[in-house]
Protein backbone atom coordinates (compact mmCIF):
# COMPACT_ATOMS: atom_id res chain seq x y z
CA UNK A 1 0.00 0.00 0.00
CA UNK A 2 1.19 3.49 -0.83
CA UNK A 3 -1.00 6.39 0.18
CA UNK A 4 -3.62 4.22 1.88
CA UNK A 5 -2.77 4.87 5.53
CA UNK A 6 -0.92 7.14 7.90
CA UNK A 7 2.73 6.13 7.77
CA UNK A 8 6.01 7.99 7.55
CA UNK A 9 8.22 7.85 4.49
CA UNK A 10 10.95 6.26 6.61
CA UNK A 11 8.62 3.50 7.87
CA UNK A 12 7.33 2.81 4.37
CA UNK A 13 10.80 2.74 2.82
CA UNK A 14 11.95 0.37 5.57
CA UNK A 15 8.98 -1.91 4.86
CA UNK A 16 9.86 -2.13 1.16
CA UNK A 17 13.43 -2.87 2.22
CA UNK A 18 12.15 -6.28 3.35
CA UNK A 19 11.48 -7.16 -0.29
CA UNK A 20 14.91 -5.93 -1.35
CA UNK A 21 16.53 -7.93 1.45
CA UNK A 22 14.94 -11.27 0.55
CA UNK A 23 12.32 -11.19 3.34
CA UNK A 24 14.60 -9.96 6.14
CA UNK A 25 13.80 -6.75 8.00
CA UNK A 26 16.65 -4.54 9.17
CA UNK A 27 15.47 -1.94 11.66
CA UNK A 28 16.45 1.62 10.83
CA UNK A 29 18.30 3.96 13.14
CA UNK A 30 19.19 7.61 12.88
CA UNK A 31 22.19 7.23 15.15
CA UNK A 32 24.86 4.62 14.52
CA UNK A 33 27.34 5.57 17.22
CA UNK A 34 27.89 8.11 20.00
CA UNK A 35 31.42 8.82 21.20
CA UNK A 36 32.68 11.12 23.93
CA UNK A 37 35.45 13.68 23.38
CA UNK A 38 38.08 11.01 24.09
CA UNK A 39 36.75 8.73 21.37
CA UNK A 40 35.20 6.21 23.76
CA UNK A 41 32.01 4.66 22.42
CA UNK A 42 29.08 5.47 24.69
CA UNK A 43 26.30 3.94 22.60
CA UNK A 44 26.37 1.96 19.36
CA UNK A 45 23.67 0.64 17.07
CA UNK A 46 23.31 -3.14 17.09
CA UNK A 47 21.97 -4.79 13.96
CA UNK A 48 18.96 -6.98 14.81
CA UNK A 49 17.70 -8.56 11.59
CA UNK A 50 14.56 -10.67 11.57
CA UNK A 51 12.95 -12.74 8.84
CA UNK A 52 9.41 -11.42 8.49
CA UNK A 53 8.25 -12.99 5.20
CA UNK A 54 9.47 -15.96 3.21
CA UNK A 55 12.16 -15.25 0.66
CA UNK A 56 9.93 -16.68 -2.09
CA UNK A 57 7.23 -14.10 -1.29
CA UNK A 58 9.81 -11.28 -1.27
CA UNK A 59 11.26 -12.55 -4.56
CA UNK A 60 7.83 -12.80 -6.19
CA UNK A 61 6.97 -9.22 -5.17
CA UNK A 62 10.32 -7.95 -6.46
CA UNK A 63 9.70 -9.80 -9.73
CA UNK A 64 6.31 -8.12 -10.16
CA UNK A 65 7.51 -4.64 -9.15
CA UNK A 66 10.55 -4.78 -11.43
CA UNK A 67 8.62 -5.78 -14.57
CA UNK A 68 8.97 -2.70 -16.79
CA UNK A 69 6.93 -4.31 -19.57
CA UNK A 70 3.96 -4.77 -17.22
CA UNK A 71 4.02 -1.16 -16.02
CA UNK A 72 4.60 0.30 -19.51
CA UNK A 73 0.88 0.66 -20.39
CA UNK A 74 0.42 2.97 -17.40
CA UNK A 75 3.76 4.79 -17.32
CA UNK A 76 5.40 4.25 -20.72
CA UNK A 77 8.47 2.19 -21.59
CA UNK A 78 10.97 4.95 -20.72
CA UNK A 79 9.28 6.27 -17.57
CA UNK A 80 10.96 7.60 -14.44
CA UNK A 81 10.61 4.08 -13.02
CA UNK A 82 12.88 2.60 -15.71
CA UNK A 83 16.65 2.35 -15.37
CA UNK A 84 18.32 0.97 -18.52
CA UNK A 85 20.56 -1.98 -17.71
CA UNK A 86 19.35 -2.17 -14.11
CA UNK A 87 16.70 -4.29 -12.45
CA UNK A 88 14.81 -1.88 -10.20
CA UNK A 89 11.54 -2.64 -8.44
CA UNK A 90 9.25 0.35 -7.95
CA UNK A 91 5.79 1.20 -6.64
CA UNK A 92 3.97 4.51 -6.88
CA UNK A 93 0.93 5.66 -4.95
CA UNK A 94 -1.34 8.69 -4.96
CA UNK A 95 -4.04 9.35 -2.38
CA UNK A 96 -7.56 9.65 -3.73
CA UNK A 97 -7.65 13.35 -2.96
CA UNK A 98 -4.18 14.07 -4.43
CA UNK A 99 -2.78 15.20 -1.07
CA UNK A 100 0.13 12.74 -1.21
CA UNK A 101 2.24 11.23 -3.97
CA UNK A 102 4.68 8.45 -3.14
CA UNK A 103 7.27 6.35 -4.91
CA UNK A 104 9.38 3.62 -3.34
CA UNK A 105 11.97 1.76 -5.38
CA UNK A 106 14.79 -0.62 -4.73
CA UNK A 107 17.54 -2.86 -6.00
CA UNK A 108 18.99 -5.69 -3.91
CA UNK A 109 21.40 -3.16 -2.34
CA UNK A 110 19.47 0.09 -1.89
CA UNK A 111 15.94 1.29 -1.15
CA UNK A 112 14.87 4.86 -1.90
CA UNK A 113 11.53 6.45 -1.07
CA UNK A 114 10.16 9.85 -2.00
CA UNK A 115 7.04 11.76 -1.04
CA UNK A 116 5.49 14.93 -2.41
CA UNK A 117 2.64 16.93 -0.94
CA UNK A 118 1.72 20.25 0.60
CA UNK A 119 2.74 20.81 4.21
CA UNK A 120 -0.70 22.22 4.99
CA UNK A 121 -2.36 19.06 3.54
CA UNK A 122 -4.01 20.88 0.62
CA UNK A 123 -4.55 18.77 -2.52
CA UNK A 124 -1.97 19.07 -5.28
CA UNK A 125 -2.56 19.17 -9.03
CA UNK A 126 -4.62 16.21 -10.12
CA UNK A 127 -1.72 14.10 -11.35
CA UNK A 128 -0.51 10.69 -10.25
CA UNK A 129 2.74 10.03 -8.38
CA UNK A 130 4.43 8.81 -11.56
CA UNK A 131 4.24 12.38 -12.88
CA UNK A 132 4.63 14.32 -9.62
CA UNK A 133 7.34 12.67 -7.52
CA UNK A 134 8.82 9.90 -9.69
CA UNK A 135 11.05 12.24 -11.77
CA UNK A 136 12.69 13.59 -8.58
CA UNK A 137 13.03 10.08 -7.19
CA UNK A 138 14.60 8.95 -10.49
CA UNK A 139 17.26 11.67 -10.33
CA UNK A 140 18.26 10.70 -6.80
CA UNK A 141 18.09 6.96 -7.52
CA UNK A 142 20.33 7.35 -10.59
CA UNK A 143 22.90 9.11 -8.43
CA UNK A 144 22.63 6.54 -5.61
CA UNK A 145 22.91 3.57 -7.99
CA UNK A 146 26.41 4.73 -8.92
CA UNK A 147 27.52 3.62 -5.43
CA UNK A 148 26.14 0.06 -5.50
CA UNK A 149 26.81 -2.96 -7.72
CA UNK A 150 24.53 -3.74 -10.66
CA UNK A 151 22.66 -6.72 -9.20
CA UNK A 152 19.68 -8.83 -10.19
CA UNK A 153 16.96 -10.01 -7.84
CA UNK A 154 17.04 -13.67 -6.85
CA UNK A 155 14.29 -15.65 -8.55
CA UNK A 156 11.48 -17.30 -6.60
CA UNK A 157 11.13 -21.04 -6.80
CA UNK A 158 8.34 -21.68 -9.32
CA UNK A 159 5.15 -22.97 -7.74
CA UNK A 160 2.82 -25.55 -9.21
CA UNK A 161 0.60 -23.25 -11.25
CA UNK A 162 -1.70 -26.09 -12.35
CA UNK A 163 -3.56 -25.73 -9.03
CA UNK A 164 -4.21 -22.02 -9.52
CA UNK A 165 -7.49 -20.69 -10.88
CA UNK A 166 -7.27 -20.01 -14.64
CA UNK A 167 -7.32 -16.20 -14.25
CA UNK A 168 -4.26 -16.42 -11.96
CA UNK A 169 -2.47 -18.38 -14.70
CA UNK A 170 -3.23 -15.64 -17.25
CA UNK A 171 -6.17 -17.47 -18.83
CA UNK A 172 -9.23 -15.29 -19.43
CA UNK A 173 -12.49 -17.26 -19.46
CA UNK A 174 -14.90 -14.37 -19.32
CA UNK A 175 -16.78 -12.59 -22.03
CA UNK A 176 -15.56 -9.85 -24.30
CA UNK A 177 -14.03 -6.81 -22.67
CA UNK A 178 -13.98 -3.34 -24.19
Amino acid sequence: VLGGGEITLLELTNAYGVFANDGVRNPYSGILKIENSSGNVLEEFEQKDSAVISNDVARAISDVLSDNKARSPAFGEQSALYFPGRQIAAKTGTTNDYRDAWVIGYSPSIVVGAWAGNNDNRPMQKKVAGLIVAPMWNEFMNYALQTVPNERFKQAIPSDESKLKPILRGIWQGGDSY
